[in-house]
């Protein structure tokens, strides 16, 4: 099911599974280079993910409340989070004085997409 932004939801029929042109134009976004072995080998375990997925959509969780904390289906737990207060003093201007370029408080770095 897919959530609509509203209070209700709308019905899918969606199977994910990849073919060896998907695997490979990934590689090739992910600059890596792949033998045809290991092209087919990682397309099995990436199908292999997506039914696990399936598998887990599949499952009824209507009523169930998310968990705050893995350990909390097990045992009554408070999470101890600390106070969310500023504690070490501004050291940008130290911080960047080694920078190669810095402008407006800002790094700046080389454009490395395309």
């Amino acid at each position: 099911m897919l959530q609509t932004g509203r209070n209700d939801c709308i019905e899918t029929d969606f199977t994910m599974s990849l073919t060896l042109t998907d695997i490979d134009r990934l590689a090739n976004l992910a600059k890596l280079e792949l033998t045809s072995d290991q092209g087919t080998r990682l397309l099995g375990q990436m199908n292999a993910f997506f039914d696990i997925v399936e598998q887990m959509r599949a499952v009824d969780t209507t009523g169930i409340e998310p968990l705050s904390h893995p350990v909390a289906a097990i045992e009554d737990i408070q999470l101890r989070l600390r106070e969310d207060v500023v504690s070490e003093p501004n050291q940008r201007e130290a911080n960047q004085k080694s920078a190669p370029a810095v402008e407006n408080g800002l790094f700046l770095v080389p454009k490395v997409i395309e």
